[in-house]
């Protein structure tokens, strides 16, 4: 599998922007960005969208992956204005999106990943900002749409490098278990509920593989993430210990859990 290459990553910590976001095959398993970028983002430039135009879908398409790792290398890194930084974000999408595609299509055994895109419209973005419209567009049916939300349902018994669900237990537990990774929202675009309704989503799409116990890491001291998950159902489940994050070089993480029964009412 393709593995994105371990250079300086936006920091989602919280309280701290000193702490390099994890990256496990691909997988990014922070998700919200940190306190200072939400801060130079002021309320000027956030932007109230059109909820009425949202899709909430599983990318059907290549065009749609590669916007989409636009937006993860957009929201992920944190970059200077450096001679050359323009290839530089080229060279981590094109990493990013082979891994992407890769993973979703499920070359590896036992395992098996859906990529969930939040999108608009293009033409409901005529307030967003040029860049973002222009690097995280993509077209289907004939219409051109812009990705501003993204996450992977991975259904698999452990992501590398990280603490293991324990349910469900038993033979095929792995086939009943999915982990939550790569969920991000265009800062322009925060603030409008996107993260939650890609949760939700993935419930959904969860139920539909027969999943009976869903996941997500979080770190300790992440805040808005956790506040976040457990607004959307999580609950505790366990921690890593301290040795074993500096061992491996990333923020101290909580497991938290949730269960999908499966005749779930939505």
């Amino acid at each position: 599998m393709a593995v994105l290459t371990c250079l300086p990553l936006q920091s989602v910590n919280v309280r701290s922007n000193r702490t390099r976001c994890h990256n496990n095959g691909g997988r990014r398993l922070c998700t919200v960005a940190s306190q200072q970028q939400q801060e130079l983002c002021t309320e000027f430039e956030r932007i109230k969208i059109n909820k009425s135009a949202l899709k909430i879908e599983e990318a059907c398409s290549d065009s749609e992956l590669w916007a989409t790792s636009i937006l993860r290398v957009r929201s992920f890194y944190d970059f200077k204005s450096t001679f050359g930084i323009q290839d530089h974000k080229k060279y981590l999408a094109e990493r990013e999106f082979e891994a992407l595609k890769e993973r979703v299509a499920g070359t590896k055994e036992r395992e098996k990943v859906s990529c969930i895109n939040a999108t608009l419209p293009l033409s409901q973005t005529k307030s967003f900002p040029e860049e973002l419209c222009s690097s995280c567009k993509f077209s289907h049916e004939g219409e051109d749409r812009i990705v501003v939300g993204t996450l992977d349902l991975n259904q698999c018994l452990s992501l590398p490098n990280e603490i293991t669900g324990m349910k469900p237990k038993g033979i095929g537990g792995d086939f009943a278990r999915a982990y939550l990774s790569n969920v991000c929202v265009a800062h322009e675009c925060q603030r409008n509920g996107l993260a939650s309704l890609l949760v939700e989503k993935s419930k959904l799409v969860a139920q539909n593989w027969g999943i009976s116990d869903l996941y997500v890491h979080v770190a300790v001291d992440n805040e808005a993430a956790k506040n976040l998950y457990l607004k959307c159902g999580f609950v505790y489940e366990s921690e890593e210990a301290a040795w074993q994050a500096r061992f491996l070089d990333h923020p101290r993480r909580l497991l938290l859990w949730m269960g999908i029964p499966h005749n779930y009412d939505w």
